[in-house]
């Protein structure tokens, strides 16, 4: 951990942009066809090789479920970071994401914005890099509180800490792009009540594969395998992105990266935007 800081419920603005798809033909199903903002339909292949569980992150999300035993997944994706200790059930409207799913563990075919359960139904909820992508937050924040007796958690980015990152002097459009898809932290607390948020340090080696990751393994973001699995380049030009990447290349090429930058090649962690926020169960 690197810190951690209270944050206490007050106004905010949401800078996400979402729409929920209605069926066709019938307008008063408000179940989402492409769930939030990004078509992992088309763009989830993958995934389960490359957004693996990392460890270290894994153990901080598991100590801070504290006690609880049963433990609901929204937007579980392919399974990563869920507890194999406690009784969980998962949530994933992507039918791609819920193929690569270990068999012992399937998926609920639902999204946060209509939880498919009564109220309490868990000890704790999670959502772990996910809320940046769904229809409407308020309303699946609103859903994740409803349905937990106990604490909810969220892994998600800081908007405000994404320039930290080296990448943002190759590509600030994507920085820009990514920030306004990322939910204001103080947003998550004016709609769950007060939390915690704490500031989780990126290993080196981390093996779940978001941009970040790859803070002293720089290559890795010239293959497009990685990059596919990283849902924030589905929303940059072609164009700037690869004009980005070229510099990238060139500059790596002829040392400048390591010039400017090689010391991240070595250090063990890389304070950036990931953050670990709790919101405990107050009131009846």
């Amino acid at each position: 951990m690197i810190g951690a800081q209270k944050l206490e419920s007050h106004s905010g603005q949401h800078r996400g942009e979402a729409v929920i798809a209605r069926s066709a033909g019938n307008c008063q199903d408000d179940r989402v066809r492409v769930a939030g903002d990004f078509d992992y339909e088309r763009g989830g292949a993958g995934y389960a090789q490359r957004r693996r569980t990392d460890p270290r992150i894994a153990a901080r999300v598991h100590a801070a479920l504290g006690e609880a035993r049963s433990v609901l997944n929204v937007g579980a994706g392919t399974g990563s970071y869920e507890p194999t200790d406690r009784q969980l059930t998962a949530v994933e409207p992507s039918a791609t994401m819920r193929a690569q799913r270990p068999a012992d563990r399937p998926a609920i075919d639902a999204v946060a914005e209509r939880l498919p359960f009564p109220d309490d139904s868990f000890d704790a909820v999670m959502a772990l890099l996910t809320v940046h992508q769904w229809a409407e937050l308020d309303r699946g924040l609103r859903e994740l509180r409803r349905v937990s007796r106990g604490p909810v958690l969220i892994l998600t980015f800081d908007p405000d800490a994404l320039d930290r990152f080296w990448l943002a002097d190759y590509l600030p459009e994507l920085i820009e792009r990514e920030r306004r898809r990322m939910p204001p932290l103080d947003r998550l607390a004016e709609v769950l009540g007060p939390c915690e948020t704490t500031e989780l340090a990126i290993p080196l080696d981390c093996a779940d594969g978001f941009m970040e990751a790859y803070y002293g393994r720089p290559e890795a973001l010239l293959d497009p395998a990685v990059r596919r699995s990283q849902s924030a380049w589905g929303f940059l030009d072609p164009a700037v992105a690869e004009r980005g990447l070229a510099r990238l290349r060139n500059e790596l090429a002829s040392g400048e990266w390591d010039r400017r930058y090689g010391r991240l090649r070595s250090q063990p962690e890389f304070a950036g935007s990931l953050r670990l926020v709790s919101s405990p169960r107050t009131g009846p």
